[in-house]
């Protein structure tokens, strides 16, 4: 997921974006839990996700009020 796509999102897209980021999230360290995970990069992957999308929302949060 690139800044620049985040960043064409509306807020409610943002939520929803991160609310399916933090399911993946939980279900890899489940997964990692039980040595099931296979695509190990996947985690770096989502948590940086995770950070640019509530960075992003954020920055229009801020831009909104002033």
């Amino acid at each position: 997921m690139k800044a620049k796509d985040v960043r064409l999102q509306t807020a409610d897209q943002l939520e929803t974006e991160l609310a399916n980021l933090k399911k993946e999230q939980f279900n890899l360290r489940f997964q990692k839990a039980t040595g099931q995970l296979e695509n190990t990069s996947r985690v770096r992957q989502v948590r940086r996700d995770i950070a640019r999308i509530k960075t992003i929302a954020a920055q229009k949060r801020a831009a909104d009020q002033g």
